[in-house]
């Protein structure tokens, strides 16, 4: 368990951050030929952040934790994939940001249950 939950940290940091910079790219108007690229990084972090609530469920974490990051990872690409829709004019700016806070959520609750599985199941993490 204690490899798993490292390779999906990592997975997380790593997708999340490739995603803030193509999400900055976007924003600028440059690289939008790697959208599709943003969205499989983006797939990368849901099912990661999916997989730590389904481990930290059985590890212990509250059902109230593990719920809400099952839904936010649920809201995270719907919001992603419809965001083009949303607020077509010049607020389409506060979609953008909604878009960036949802995803740096998704990040945050991945690393809080990364945390709370820790102090769960100590023995596994002592070296």
């Amino acid at each position: 368990m204690k490899r798993s939950i490292t390779i999906l940290q990592i997975l997380v940091r790593v997708s999340g951050l490739v995603e803030i910079i193509l999400g900055l790219l976007f924003w600028t108007g440059n690289a939008l030929g790697l959208i599709p690229v943003h969205i499989f990084f983006g797939s990368v972090l849901v099912l990661s952040l999916w997989t730590l609530a389904i481990m930290a469920g059985r590890a212990g974490v509250q059902p109230g934790l593990v719920g809400l990051a099952l839904v936010w990872g649920l809201i995270t690409p719907i919001l992603g994939l419809t965001q083009g829709q949303l607020l077509v004019n010049s607020s389409h700016w506060v979609i953008q940001v909604l878009h960036l806070l949802v995803g740096i959520g998704a990040m945050g609750q991945a690393e809080m249950l990364s945390r709370r599985i820790k102090q769960l199941r100590p023995m596994i993490f002592q070296k």
